[in-house]
């Protein structure tokens, strides 16, 4: 039990003291951070106590030549004396304060002071800073003003001699260019004068002065001889053109007035009078880009009149073939409601023919107006062959309507005789495949003709009467004799084809039976067989007496049927 009571004891001891030894390990180490803060602090307020603010004042006291300058001279001193007996040893006092917080531990109150202390001595090194580089300004300027001057100079002498050499370009500007290199050189004579004087819040204003005047001049001495030459000679000499084209393409009839050209030269002599009494003043503003837009517009309407005469051509040719076309279709519709009352007795038109030749007729009425009111604006010169050139599209495209639809009314009309004149072409050839049907017939003998044959030839006579009297009558309705047509066609084809066939077997059954007869003493039953054929060819069932003979003869003969068909073949 005493055992461990001891250890506990033990424990308990070397915990307190590694508690001890860590807390003096941290507090020592917050002095050291802290002092060695207050030492930087104390090193920035000496830098700040050392800077060369008395000397460069010192400076100032030989050229202390004008009022100006020597107030600002007891102001900067008394600034300087403020930071030297005032802010100065109050940063001392708070350093010493804070040294004395960190001495007694209070870190808290330590820390505050040296926030204190780092906001006054940055506003005391500022106001310091400041102070230093208005007097360097004043301690400096004579050197840096030189330099700046001697630049300059070298400008304006540059600017000088390139408005010399080229002083014949600026025309009745170039005496205000003299006039103003003139003003420049006096400034800088204020300048040495200034600089004399010691003056350098003088100096610095006459310095931005001269350099704000030859950047001037040097838009000037870049931008006016072309405003000079645009002005005095391009515009004018473009404008004189525009103008001897514009009365020589009006007497010739172009209808320009809506260019309003007359009015945009005297506006345009206006604007340039403006830009060179600006320029005479040296005011450049925008004068160069003014000029590049009325040139540009006085090209434009060169553009504008050659595409007047183009559109001219365009529209005289157009207007020509218009009325060509217009004069061709009035005529044409003239002719046709002329003999409208012969058509209708000669075809069986439907209403909706007749109506859309109405409406042909009432459009085209109303398309001669239009065109009589574009003649009329032509004469009087009242629009653009620009505009009047897409006014003949318009009246193209309505007369184009027009002729398509007038096209389908006599593709009708058309269409209608020419089924007319062909359904009286194919008459005649059926007639004349009929004569070749007959004709044919009688070039066999043939010993009975069947009853069907004289069947099919009646229906194709009657067929083509049936064709006869459709033409025979007044109106003619087209659907149906293209029928009547079509069926007499038709079975005059098929008596043809009958006739081709039916003179075919009787030849064949006919050579058949007279080649059999070699076999009729020789084979048994072929004689039988072939007198019975020869009943049936006698018969006028022909087709029936090819087969039975064909099949006797094949028992005795294979092939026969191949062999007579060669010599058929042959005698044909």
């Amino acid at each position: 039990m005493d055992s461990i009571t001891l250890i506990f004891v033990t424990l308990f001891f070397v915990s307190v003291i590694v508690i001890v030894v860590t807390l003096n390990l941290i507090q020592g180490n917050k002095n050291k951070k802290y002092k060695k803060r207050l030492e930087e602090l104390e090193v920035e307020k000496n830098q700040i106590e050392s800077a060369p603010i008395m000397p460069e004042l010192s400076k100032i006291e030989s050229f202390l030549k004008n009022d100006k300058l020597e107030a600002m001279y007891h102001e900067w001193n008394d600034r300087l004396t403020e930071i030297k007996k005032e802010q100065i040893p109050k940063i001392t006092d708070m350093l010493l304060e804070a040294d004395y917080s960190l001495s007694k531990m209070d870190y808290k109150s330590t820390l505050y002071k040296i926030a204190k202390l780092e906001m006054e001595i940055y506003k005391v090194r500022e106001g310091s800073e400041f102070l230093l580089n208005e007097i360097k300004e004043i301690t400096t300027s004579e050197e840096r003003n030189r330099a700046i001057i001697t630049k300059l100079k070298a400008t304006y002498r540059e600017l000088y001699q390139k408005f010399t050499d080229t002083k014949e370009e600026y025309g009745e500007i170039a005496s205000s260019v003299s006039l103003q290199f003139e003003n420049i050189a006096k400034r800088f004579e204020d300048f040495e004068r200034a600089m004399e004087n010691n003056d350098y819040t003088e100096v610095t204003q006459i310095i931005k002065a001269i350099d704000e005047m030859l950047k001037h001049m040097s838009v000037v001495i870049e931008e006016v001889p072309g405003i000079v030459l645009m002005a005095d000679s391009i515009l004018p000499k473009r404008m004189k053109e525009i103008t001897d084209t514009y009365q020589a393409m009006t007497k010739a009839g172009y209808p320009l007035d809506y260019l309003n050209v007359e009015y945009n030269v005297d506006e345009a002599n206006k604007k340039i009078s403006d830009i060179l009494d600006r320029a005479k003043v040296l005011n450049l503003e925008d004068s160069l880009f003014e000029l590049k837009v009325l040139l540009d517009y006085f090209d434009s309407l060169f553009a504008d009149f050659e595409k007047e005469k183009v559109n001219r051509g365009i529209y005289e040719e157009a207007n020509a073939a218009l009325k060509n076309r217009l004069e061709k279709m009035n005529s044409l519709i003239a002719d046709i409601f002329a003999q409208i009352d012969d058509i209708k007795k000669v075809y069986n038109l439907s209403n909706d023919d007749l109506s859309l030749l109405s409406e042909v007729r009432e459009e085209l009425k109303s398309l001669n107006g239009d065109y009589k009111v574009l003649i009329n604006h032509t004469g009087n010169n009242t629009f653009a062959y620009s505009k009047l050139t897409k006014e003949v599209e318009v009246l193209v495209n309505k007369l184009a309507s027009i002729e398509d639809r007038l096209d389908n009314s006599l593709d009708a009309i058309g269409s209608m005789k020419e089924d007319e004149v062909r359904a009286r072409q194919q008459l005649e050839e059926v007639k004349s495949i009929l004569k070749d049907s007959k004709n044919k017939i009688r070039e066999y003998n043939l010993p009975v003709i069947p009853q069907s044959y004289f069947v099919e030839l009646n229906e194709a006579q009657a067929a083509i009467k049936e064709i006869v009297r459709e033409l025979d009558k007044k109106p003619i309705t087209i659907s149906v004799l293209n029928t009547r047509v079509d069926t007499a066609r038709d079975l005059v084809l098929k008596l043809y084809g009958t006739t081709k066939e039916m003179m075919k077997t009787a030849m064949f059954a006919e050579m058949a039976i007279v080649y059999g007869n070699r076999y009729r003493t020789s084979v048994e039953d072929l004689d039988k067989n072939l007198t019975y054929s020869e009943i049936l060819f006698y018969k006028g069932e022909y087709q029936k007496s090819l087969e039975l003979t064909i099949n006797c003869l094949n028992r005795v003969e294979p092939g026969i049927y191949d062999k007579l068909l060669n010599l058929y073949g042959n005698e044909k």
